[in-house]
């Protein structure tokens, strides 16, 4: 006796209807694709691959984000979205803190997570490279809300302290 398994996404073979997913399943967004209607802060240029404009999407929020040589954004935060950065190629600077009081440098390879409501600011540590970057964060749309703050004149530094640089690094 041979036993037939259904699973939610079957359909009756006998409906010509192809399944949903067929075209609202795995999207591709090609390189050339990416959309810069997307929430901008001075100094930087964000675009958007997936948000819910694009593709649909609920939790989330993916794209890029270049910054100049030499060049850095003006103070903002991202409301109740948690973000995480991936360094594709240059040297990233980061500042936070009700002042940006606190420092910390990143390099391709490495990660950089900001949690809600954190005053930050993302310098390009480099005077002769650009700093490109994959950005992904916890809802389908952009929020960006720049801030007017006072900066301290002189950050402290803050170790980035992970398996790779356990007793920390810069």
């Amino acid at each position: 006796m041979s036993q037939q398994h259904s699973h939610p996404h079957d359909h009756d073979p006998s409906t010509p209807a192809e399944p949903a997913w067929k075209h609202d399943g795995v999207r591709v967004i090609g390189a050339g694709q990416l959309d810069s209607n997307t929430a901008q802060t001075p100094g930087m240029d964000r675009r958007a691959a997936i948000n819910f404009a694009r593709v649909g999407a609920q939790k989330l929020w993916a794209g890029t984000v270049t910054i100049h040589p030499d060049a850095k954004t003006g103070a903002h935060h991202h409301g109740h979205l948690e973000s995480v950065i991936y360094v594709i190629k240059g040297r990233a600077r980061m500042r936070w803190g009700n002042q940006l009081e606190f420092t910390a440098e990143a390099g391709p390879g490495d990660f950089i997570y900001v949690p809600p409501y954190v005053p930050h600011q993302e310098i390009n540590a480099s005077p002769t490279e650009v700093l490109e970057c994959v950005l992904c964060r916890s809802d389908g749309e952009a929020v960006a809300i720049n801030l007017d703050i006072e900066p301290v004149e002189k950050p402290a530094t803050v170790l980035w302290v992970d398996a790779t640089h356990p007793h920390g690094g810069v």
